[in-house]
């Protein structure tokens, strides 16, 4: 019974462990967008775009996913949703009903970078979480990176 308490106990210990890693914060955002942009500079888009947006590639860490529009509203790369890929987006509204892509794109425009908050449906939990993301404008893109609150 001893044996089967403690099997138990460091089980429950993994699946704690494993969950606060999945759990990112604004500096792991931050520095995965200056990742991306980094690899988009020295890559070229077309590659860039591609692997940003492979679930199992370099620039998705659980629920950390790199996403990238173009100022119209059209998603160009998505870790987190590779299906969203090539729609036009501009009028997508987060559970409140924020029109957080437009608000990106006037946050690109008049800033060049900066933070963001909106509600979105994390990948790793599947449920509709407040998040903060943090963009960045190059040439005609706006490349982003969300963290889970």
């Amino acid at each position: 019974m001893k044996r089967l308490i403690a099997v138990v106990m460091s089980m429950m210990l993994l699946t704690c462990a494993a969950s606060a890693q999945a759990k990112h914060g604004k500096s792991d955002a931050e520095a995965m967008v200056k990742k991306a942009v980094s690899y988009l500079k020295a890559n070229g888009k077309e590659k860039a775009f591609t692997e940003f947006s492979d679930p199992k590639g370099k620039f998705v860490e659980g629920d950390l996913y790199v996403f990238v529009y173009d100022l119209n509203g059209v998603c160009l790369a998505h870790g987190g949703n590779p299906k969203m890929v090539g729609k036009e987006l501009i009028d997508l509204k987060d559970a409140d009903g924020k029109s957080f892509v437009k608000e990106r794109i006037e946050l690109a425009q008049s800033k060049g970078s900066g933070w963001q908050n909106y509600k979105w449906s994390n990948p790793v939990s599947k449920r509709i979480e407040d998040k903060t993301a943090y963009i960045e404008k190059v040439d005609d893109c706006i490349v982003g990176c969300g963290a889970y609150k």
